[in-house]
This record gives C-alpha cells, structure tokens and sequence, in this order.
C-alpha cells in the first residue's frame, strides 16, 4: 500500500495561513484533538507548505505569537512512498504526522492512516503485541492537579498518563488531548492561576515549585488546576499481551484512542501505543 492510497486529500487537510497567531492554531488543534496543524501561505505562484505548527510548539514557545516563529520545518514524504517507508520515517522523526509534498501540499499521512492500514490488513499485523509493548508505563495520581500533570507528560516526553489510584491500581488515562480540550486563551494574562505550591503542599516537590504559578508555560494559554481525576478517561480499554498488532489497531480506531494499558488478569504490565505498531513494521 501506498502513501497515496492511506493520506487525507489536500481538499479535506484543514491548514492554518501565514501570516496568523497561535490562537488560530490552538483552536484548531482543540476542536481537531489533533497533534500539529500544517503551515501554508499562499503567494502569486500558489499555496506553498512552510511547516507544521505542534501543541508542544505553542507550549514550548511562551512568548511567541506569530506562526511564522512557532512553525518548524518537518520531513515530508510523497504519495509514492510506501506505508512501511512512511512508518519507518514517523518513527525515526518522532512525528505522527507527515506533509506529502510534491511542489505544493498533495495531502498528509498520520499515525492513525497507518494504524489504519495495518487494521485492514494493507500492512503487517501478525506480530504480538506482549512483544512490542512498552513496559515502561509512565503514571500520574487521582489527584494529582493537572497542571502538574501537564508537566509530568511533557518531562517523560509521552502524550498520556496511566492515573493511578489511592491504592495504586489503574483508575483512568489522561491524555495530552484531554487537556488541550480544556485549554483556555487568555488576553494579556501575564500569569493565569493561584496554583503556585506552598512548603506544606502535597504536590510542592523541588522542580514544580518553580512553574506552578502557570498553568501552561504561555503567555496566553490555561488549563484547570483542578485534579486529574476530573479530566480523565475513567472508562479505559485494554489488552492481554496475546492480542496481535492488527487487533489491537482494530480496537484502537473503534475506540479511537492512541495507547492502550497491557494487563494480565488485572494486573498493569505494560502500554501498547500506536507507534509500537508501527516500530513493529520496520
């Protein structure tokens, strides 16, 4: 299978313009829950592609508001590329999504497009997933205040938390998703919240002290200090090791969520992310 056969369409691929401000990205990555949104400009020799705009670039970037600034340049690939070849790139890029340009913007590839294919048997699904699943799980508390959270996501460079309870059994999944969609623009807000830790706070350890007065690192982007358990996903899905790659992208899409915990009996033991399906390809 081909890039050609699995991308969205230009006509259907929502883009941001130059010149713009990272509100307009930001909502479009809060109603799209998607993880970047492509950069075009259009010029008299037609629409030319100049980048992706990211969540982590908006948060990364706290007192940029221009798109040209915030953009960065990414990989692209072409519609002759094979879904295996494209797999490979996102995994070795560590990006989900991957502009198909040929001149000008022909359409885009994502890790779901992917996912997708191996679903529907256009790609390889035989491998089991006990075998590519991570082990290593990264975790958050019930109560944890999501403004924490939101750091401890990006400190352990994942885009979801296993929430655990108070007796250290799964209780929920938060997801980078999950708190984009309560994100708030804020207009000439220097600082966005009285969630700055005290000596005597649970959640006062050395680290977070130092940005807990913020609830994004940006000038005009908030999120709820309230506890994680508010904003998680209590219903979660999950797996046995036994299951295959193609099942588990077929679960994926019906449930339409990124990583799935691995469990045996009730037991936690790993997480099965989409982009373990497609390492699985390479």
């Amino acid at each position: 299978m081909n890039v050609g056969e699995a991308m969205t369409p230009r006509s259907e691929v929502v883009t941001v313009e130059l010149p713009g401000s990272r509100d307009d990205a930001l909502e479009y990555l809060q109603e799209r829950s998607f993880s970047s949104v492509p950069v075009v400009k259009h010029t008299d020799e037609g629409e030319q592609f100049r980048g992706l705009v990211s969540r982590d670039d908006l948060i990364e970037n706290p007192d940029e508001d221009q798109l040209a600034l915030l953009m960065r340049e990414v990989p692209t690939t072409t519609q002759a590329t094979t879904i295996e070849e494209v797999a490979a790139l996102m995994v070795e890029e560590g990006t989900r999504r991957v502009p198909v340009v040929d001149g000008e913007l022909e359409g885009i590839v994502t890790v779901t497009d992917v996912v997708r294919a191996i679903a529907d048997e256009e790609a390889d699904g035989d491998a089991v997933v006990g075998d590519i699943a991570s082990r290593d799980v990264n975790t958050t508390h019930v109560e944890v205040p999501l403004t924490v959270a939101e750091r401890e996501l990006y400190y352990a460079n994942v885009p979801y938390a296993v929430v655990l309870d108070e007796e250290g059994e799964m209780d929920g999944v938060l997801t980078e998703v999950d708190i984009i969609d309560v994100a708030r623009v804020v207009e000439g807000e220097a600082e966005t919240g009285e969630s700055l830790a005290n000596e005597d706070d649970d959640w006062a350890w050395e680290g977070i002290k130092a940005v807990g007065n913020r609830y994004l690192p940006t000038r005009n982007v908030e999120i709820p200090a309230a506890p994680v358990r508010e904003f998680m996903t209590s219903s979660v899905v999950t797996v046995a090791g036994s299951k295959t790659a193609k099942e588990v992208a077929q679960t994926m899409l019906r449930h339409d969520v990124e990583q799935i915990p691995l469990v045996s009996g009730d037991e936690l033991t790993g997480i099965v992310r989409d982009i373990n399906l497609l390492e699985a390809l390479r």
